[in-house]
């Protein structure tokens, strides 16, 4: 690397750590007042966790020789004591994507969770799945080789994460928000954001250091494709939000803040996978359905009954699964309506749906057994009093008398 990719993997690194506590900040908002430090706790406790663990082995397993290794050695640089500059700069990188994927996965547990479950939880499931997927998508592993198996011309892309980070994150949440139950009074329109402005801030960290999560890459590529990654990731994002403000007003008779920052959200997700590979008519296509589907998403837990507190599975993992499977349709070149034959939606949905599977039962398995142990949930009364002050011993609000 020159000294300006050099320069921009440090800042696109330090823009994608912003984004833990743009997670933590969003929600926090929408928890109640006296879960909002435990909320935001999940997503620091994760920056710290799995910041250590990545640099100690989760790096190593990120890689592998061979199409059917499940991960790489966790022990062949065991802390990166024999890495050079280049490849720690790498490992950089790579360490704020793992550490975003696994914070994502708290909100599906708000109001309820104990910390220290929540760690273990974190710590096994970053090993046992975020390490290994990184690896298959790209570090060689099955995903990234899936063409060459098959013996096809087509590779599956994921350009930022579509697979590795969301539906990765969305179906972990949904096993844990099995495991754990619905919170008590779980009913549509019980649960209210207790801070709009604190949302919208999260949301507006988040897309300010989305820049660095989708084009950051491109120091791999001499920055080539950076501004067709910028502007989609400008574009779908803003078409998102119109989407899903569109819904809202259809279905609700108002446009909400918190809707539009939840579009938003919607519209990142959705382009990760494929900012690279979508021109950026495509790309505003993609937010607009995106934003639109995911607001229509988010009630399915009240369909289905499941309590996924914020609507994890309903913007990350349907959001990811809309993103990846779209650029089956419109990846330039290979989509089927701009030049493909339909195998790249094959590989996509292949990729999609191997790691969301894989991904959900590892996760329930880790979720049930810490809950038939040490318990994963806190005691309804807890739940009651407020997770802050029982779990923390802290207020988000304490005023001075």
């Amino acid at each position: 690397m020159d000294t300006g990719e050099l320069a921009w993997a440090i800042t696109a690194s330090a823009l994608v750590v912003f984004m833990t506590p743009g997670v933590a900040f969003f929600y926090g908002g929408l928890v109640k007042a006296k879960s909002v430090v435990s909320m935001m706790m999940m997503s620091f406790g994760a920056l710290g966790l799995i910041s250590v663990l990545w640099i100690l082995y989760g790096f190593n397993m990120s890689a592998v020789g061979g199409a059917w290794e499940f991960a790489g050695n966790p022990f062949s640089d065991f802390a990166l004591g024999a890495a050079d500059n280049e490849t720690l700069v790498g490992a950089l990188f790579g360490a704020t994507f793992a550490i975003i994927t696994v914070a994502l996965i708290s909100g599906a547990i708000a109001d309820r969770a104990k910390f220290g479950s929540w760690m273990i939880f974190a710590g096994i499931w970053a090993t046992l799945v975020y390490f290994p997927v990184a690896a298959w998508v790209w570090g060689g592993g099955w995903i990234l080789s899936l063409g060459d198996t098959l013996g096809l011309d087509y590779t599956v892309i994921d350009y930022a994460g579509g697979t590795a980070v969301h539906i990765n994150a969305g179906a972990a949440a949904l096993a844990l928000a099995l495991v754990l139950g619905k919170r008590i009074g779980f009913a549509k329109g019980i649960q209210k954001p207790h801070n709009v402005p604190l949302v919208l801030l999260g949301a507006s960290i988040l897309w300010f250091g989305w820049f660095g999560f989708n084009v950051g890459a491109e120091f791999l590529n001499d920055l080539a494709g950076a501004g067709l990654i910028a502007i989609n990731t400008l574009g779908a994002t803003a078409a998102a939000i119109l989407g899903w403000l569109i819904v809202e007003k259809i279905k609700d008779g108002k446009a909400t803040s918190v809707g539009a920052g939840s579009g938003a959200v919607a519209g990142l997700v959705a382009i990760t996978p494929s900012c690279a590979n979508l021109t950026p008519g495509w790309g505003l296509l993609l937010g607009l359905i995106a934003g639109a589907v995911c607001a229509i998403a988010i009630e399915l837990k009240f369909k289905l009954g499941f309590d996924d507190s914020l609507d994890v599975v309903g913007i990350h993992m349907v959001g990811g699964l809309i993103g990846t499977l779209y650029l089956g349709f419109f990846a330039t070149g290979t989509g089927l309506f701009v030049g493909g034959d339909g195998m790249q939606l094959l590989m996509q949905a292949v990729a999609a749906f191997g790691v969301l599977i894989y991904s959900f039962v590892v996760a329930w398995i880790i979720g049930f057994a810490i809950q038939k142990t040490i318990g994963f949930r806190i005691k309804n009364e807890d739940e009651l009093a407020g997770v802050d002050t029982v779990v923390h011993g802290e207020e988000g609000y304490a005023l001075a008398d």
